[in-house]
Protein backbone atom coordinates (compact mmCIF):
# COMPACT_ATOMS: atom_id res chain seq x y z
CA UNK A 1 0.00 0.00 0.00
CA UNK A 2 1.30 3.43 -0.90
CA UNK A 3 2.54 5.23 2.18
CA UNK A 4 2.01 2.19 4.40
CA UNK A 5 4.28 -0.67 5.41
CA UNK A 6 2.84 -3.97 4.22
CA UNK A 7 2.93 -6.76 6.72
CA UNK A 8 1.93 -10.13 5.33
CA UNK A 9 0.37 -12.97 7.30
CA UNK A 10 -2.11 -13.20 10.15
CA UNK A 11 -2.14 -11.00 13.22
CA UNK A 12 -3.84 -11.03 16.62
CA UNK A 13 -3.70 -7.24 16.79
CA UNK A 14 -6.70 -5.10 15.83
CA UNK A 15 -6.36 -3.34 12.47
CA UNK A 16 -4.49 -0.08 12.69
CA UNK A 17 -7.02 1.58 10.40
CA UNK A 18 -10.69 0.59 10.09
CA UNK A 19 -13.06 2.21 7.61
CA UNK A 20 -16.84 1.91 7.80
CA UNK A 21 -19.61 2.68 5.30
CA UNK A 22 -22.34 3.77 7.74
CA UNK A 23 -25.28 2.35 5.78
CA UNK A 24 -28.84 1.44 6.72
CA UNK A 25 -30.05 4.42 8.76
CA UNK A 26 -33.07 5.07 6.54
CA UNK A 27 -34.15 1.43 6.40
CA UNK A 28 -33.73 1.13 10.18
CA UNK A 29 -36.15 4.02 10.67
CA UNK A 30 -38.63 2.88 8.01
CA UNK A 31 -38.92 -0.60 9.58
CA UNK A 32 -39.92 1.10 12.83
CA UNK A 33 -42.41 3.47 11.24
CA UNK A 34 -40.16 6.43 11.95
CA UNK A 35 -38.96 9.23 9.65
CA UNK A 36 -35.60 8.64 7.98
CA UNK A 37 -34.17 11.50 10.04
CA UNK A 38 -34.66 9.37 13.17
CA UNK A 39 -32.43 6.74 11.61
CA UNK A 40 -29.67 9.27 11.04
CA UNK A 41 -29.90 10.39 14.65
CA UNK A 42 -29.59 6.79 15.84
CA UNK A 43 -26.71 6.24 13.41
CA UNK A 44 -24.86 9.27 14.79
CA UNK A 45 -25.04 7.78 18.28
CA UNK A 46 -23.70 4.48 16.94
CA UNK A 47 -20.75 6.33 15.38
CA UNK A 48 -19.99 7.99 18.70
CA UNK A 49 -20.06 4.64 20.54
CA UNK A 50 -18.05 2.72 17.94
CA UNK A 51 -15.42 5.45 17.69
CA UNK A 52 -14.92 5.34 21.46
CA UNK A 53 -14.67 1.54 21.36
CA UNK A 54 -12.11 1.64 18.53
CA UNK A 55 -9.99 4.07 20.53
CA UNK A 56 -10.20 1.87 23.64
CA UNK A 57 -9.12 -1.34 21.88
CA UNK A 58 -6.11 0.22 20.19
CA UNK A 59 -7.32 1.06 16.69
CA UNK A 60 -5.36 4.13 15.54
CA UNK A 61 -7.59 5.43 12.73
CA UNK A 62 -11.33 5.15 12.06
CA UNK A 63 -12.66 6.52 8.76
CA UNK A 64 -16.43 6.74 8.25
CA UNK A 65 -18.52 7.49 5.19
CA UNK A 66 -20.93 10.13 6.49
CA UNK A 67 -22.18 11.91 3.35
CA UNK A 68 -21.28 11.12 -0.24
CA UNK A 69 -21.14 13.38 -3.30
CA UNK A 70 -24.28 11.54 -4.46
CA UNK A 71 -26.25 12.08 -1.23
CA UNK A 72 -27.28 15.59 -2.31
CA UNK A 73 -29.94 13.81 -4.40
CA UNK A 74 -31.87 13.05 -1.20
CA UNK A 75 -34.70 15.24 0.05
CA UNK A 76 -33.89 18.67 1.47
CA UNK A 77 -35.35 17.57 4.80
CA UNK A 78 -33.05 14.55 5.04
CA UNK A 79 -29.95 16.50 3.97
CA UNK A 80 -30.75 19.27 6.47
CA UNK A 81 -31.16 16.70 9.26
CA UNK A 82 -27.77 15.12 8.46
CA UNK A 83 -26.07 18.52 8.46
CA UNK A 84 -27.75 19.47 11.76
CA UNK A 85 -26.45 16.27 13.35
CA UNK A 86 -22.99 17.01 12.03
CA UNK A 87 -23.12 20.52 13.51
CA UNK A 88 -24.15 19.08 16.89
CA UNK A 89 -21.29 16.56 16.77
CA UNK A 90 -18.71 19.18 15.78
CA UNK A 91 -19.78 21.54 18.57
CA UNK A 92 -19.34 18.70 21.06
CA UNK A 93 -16.01 17.70 19.49
CA UNK A 94 -14.59 21.21 19.85
CA UNK A 95 -15.24 20.97 23.59
CA UNK A 96 -13.96 17.42 24.12
CA UNK A 97 -11.22 16.62 21.57
CA UNK A 98 -8.31 17.79 23.73
CA UNK A 99 -9.71 16.22 26.88
CA UNK A 100 -10.29 12.85 25.19
CA UNK A 101 -7.18 12.98 22.95
CA UNK A 102 -9.22 12.43 19.78
CA UNK A 103 -8.03 13.94 16.51
CA UNK A 104 -10.70 14.75 13.90
CA UNK A 105 -10.10 15.17 10.18
CA UNK A 106 -12.37 15.56 7.15
CA UNK A 107 -12.11 13.95 3.71
CA UNK A 108 -14.05 15.41 0.79
CA UNK A 109 -14.79 18.64 -1.05
CA UNK A 110 -15.99 21.03 1.65
CA UNK A 111 -16.84 23.81 -0.83
CA UNK A 112 -20.65 23.15 -0.99
CA UNK A 113 -20.90 22.77 2.81
CA UNK A 114 -22.35 25.71 4.73
CA UNK A 115 -19.86 28.37 5.93
CA UNK A 116 -20.82 27.61 9.54
CA UNK A 117 -19.93 23.93 9.22
CA UNK A 118 -16.74 24.72 7.31
CA UNK A 119 -15.69 27.05 10.12
CA UNK A 120 -16.33 24.35 12.71
CA UNK A 121 -14.37 21.85 10.62
CA UNK A 122 -11.44 24.28 10.45
CA UNK A 123 -11.60 24.68 14.22
CA UNK A 124 -11.39 20.91 14.73
CA UNK A 125 -8.44 20.82 12.30
CA UNK A 126 -6.65 23.43 14.40
CA UNK A 127 -7.25 21.43 17.58
CA UNK A 128 -6.06 18.27 15.83
CA UNK A 129 -2.77 19.96 14.92
CA UNK A 130 -2.15 20.61 18.62
CA UNK A 131 -2.69 16.99 19.60
CA UNK A 132 -0.13 14.20 19.45
CA UNK A 133 0.04 12.18 16.25
CA UNK A 134 -0.07 9.12 18.50
CA UNK A 135 -3.63 10.00 19.55
CA UNK A 136 -6.63 8.23 18.02
CA UNK A 137 -7.91 9.88 14.84
CA UNK A 138 -11.42 9.82 13.39
CA UNK A 139 -11.74 10.75 9.71
CA UNK A 140 -15.20 11.83 8.53
CA UNK A 141 -15.93 11.62 4.80
CA UNK A 142 -18.23 14.56 4.04
CA UNK A 143 -19.34 15.39 0.50
CA UNK A 144 -16.87 12.67 -0.40
CA UNK A 145 -16.57 10.37 -3.39
CA UNK A 146 -13.60 8.22 -4.31
CA UNK A 147 -13.66 9.28 -7.95
CA UNK A 148 -14.03 12.94 -7.00
CA UNK A 149 -11.05 12.62 -4.64
CA UNK A 150 -8.89 11.15 -7.41
CA UNK A 151 -9.96 13.84 -9.89
CA UNK A 152 -9.17 16.60 -7.38
CA UNK A 153 -5.74 15.07 -6.80
CA UNK A 154 -5.02 14.85 -10.55
CA UNK A 155 -6.09 18.47 -11.09
CA UNK A 156 -3.88 19.69 -8.26
CA UNK A 157 -0.90 17.73 -9.58
CA UNK A 158 -1.52 19.17 -13.07
CA UNK A 159 -1.60 22.69 -11.62
CA UNK A 160 1.66 22.04 -9.77
CA UNK A 161 3.24 20.78 -13.00
CA UNK A 162 2.06 23.89 -14.86
CA UNK A 163 3.54 26.05 -12.10
CA UNK A 164 6.87 24.21 -12.31
CA UNK A 165 6.54 22.79 -8.79
CA UNK A 166 6.35 19.20 -10.07
CA UNK A 167 7.26 17.32 -13.23
CA UNK A 168 4.94 14.73 -14.82
CA UNK A 169 7.43 11.88 -14.33
CA UNK A 170 7.70 12.71 -10.62
CA UNK A 171 4.40 10.87 -10.21
CA UNK A 172 4.44 7.46 -8.55
CA UNK A 173 2.08 5.81 -6.05
CA UNK A 174 3.61 7.55 -3.05
CA UNK A 175 3.56 10.95 -4.75
CA UNK A 176 -0.04 10.48 -5.88
CA UNK A 177 -1.10 9.48 -2.36
CA UNK A 178 0.28 12.78 -1.07
CA UNK A 179 -2.39 14.61 -3.11
CA UNK A 180 -5.30 12.64 -1.68
CA UNK A 181 -7.51 13.64 1.27
CA UNK A 182 -5.94 10.75 3.18
CA UNK A 183 -2.35 11.97 2.79
CA UNK A 184 -0.20 11.01 5.74
CA UNK A 185 -2.66 8.33 6.87
CA UNK A 186 -2.10 4.59 6.28
CA UNK A 187 -4.56 2.82 3.99
CA UNK A 188 -7.42 1.01 5.76
CA UNK A 189 -6.67 -2.61 6.55
CA UNK A 190 -10.34 -3.44 7.12
CA UNK A 191 -13.43 -1.95 5.45
CA UNK A 192 -16.80 -2.77 7.02
CA UNK A 193 -20.15 -2.36 5.30
CA UNK A 194 -23.32 -2.95 7.32
CA UNK A 195 -26.86 -3.22 5.89
CA UNK A 196 -26.41 -6.17 3.54
CA UNK A 197 -25.14 -4.23 0.53
CA UNK A 198 -22.09 -5.74 -1.20
CA UNK A 199 -20.38 -2.80 -2.86
CA UNK A 200 -17.96 0.05 -2.11
CA UNK A 201 -20.28 2.83 -3.33
CA UNK A 202 -17.41 5.10 -4.39
CA UNK A 203 -15.64 4.86 -1.01
CA UNK A 204 -11.82 5.07 -0.71
CA UNK A 205 -11.26 3.65 -4.19
CA UNK A 206 -7.51 4.26 -4.24
CA UNK A 207 -6.88 3.41 -0.59
CA UNK A 208 -8.81 0.12 -0.60
CA UNK A 209 -6.55 -1.67 -3.10
CA UNK A 210 -5.43 -4.24 -0.49
CA UNK A 211 -8.07 -3.77 2.22
CA UNK A 212 -9.93 -6.73 3.68
CA UNK A 213 -13.74 -6.47 3.46
CA UNK A 214 -16.38 -7.46 5.98
CA UNK A 215 -20.08 -7.37 5.10
CA UNK A 216 -22.96 -7.80 7.52
CA UNK A 217 -26.75 -7.59 7.24
CA UNK A 218 -26.89 -5.57 10.46
CA UNK A 219 -28.15 -2.03 9.83
CA UNK A 220 -25.79 0.70 11.02
CA UNK A 221 -27.90 1.93 14.00
CA UNK A 222 -27.90 -1.67 15.31
CA UNK A 223 -24.16 -2.14 14.75
CA UNK A 224 -22.52 -2.64 18.14
CA UNK A 225 -19.23 -3.53 19.78
CA UNK A 226 -19.93 -7.26 19.44
CA UNK A 227 -20.41 -6.87 15.68
CA UNK A 228 -17.15 -4.95 15.43
CA UNK A 229 -15.42 -7.70 17.40
CA UNK A 230 -16.73 -10.25 14.87
CA UNK A 231 -15.39 -8.15 11.99
CA UNK A 232 -11.98 -7.86 13.63
CA UNK A 233 -11.90 -11.59 14.42
CA UNK A 234 -12.64 -12.35 10.77
CA UNK A 235 -9.90 -9.92 9.71
CA UNK A 236 -7.41 -11.64 12.01
CA UNK A 237 -8.07 -14.97 10.26
CA UNK A 238 -7.30 -13.57 6.81
CA UNK A 239 -3.98 -14.42 5.17
CA UNK A 240 -2.79 -11.09 3.79
CA UNK A 241 -0.22 -11.72 1.04
CA UNK A 242 -0.43 -8.42 -0.91
CA UNK A 243 -0.02 -10.21 -4.22
CA UNK A 244 2.80 -12.44 -2.98
CA UNK A 245 2.97 -16.20 -2.59
CA UNK A 246 2.62 -17.98 0.73
CA UNK A 247 5.94 -19.59 1.68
Amino acid sequence: MAGQERKAGRTAEPPRHIAIIMDGNGRWATRRGLPRTAGHKAGAETFRRIATYCKNIGVKYLTVYAFSTENWKRSETEVAAIMALLKKYLLEAVDTMERDHIRLHFFGDMTPISPELRALARETDEITEHLSRDDFQANVCLNYGGRDEILRAVRQFAEDCAAGIRKPYDMDEEEFSSYLDSRGIPDPELIIRPSGELRLSNFLLWQSAYSEFYFTDTLWPDFDEAELDRAIAEFQKRDRRFGGVKK
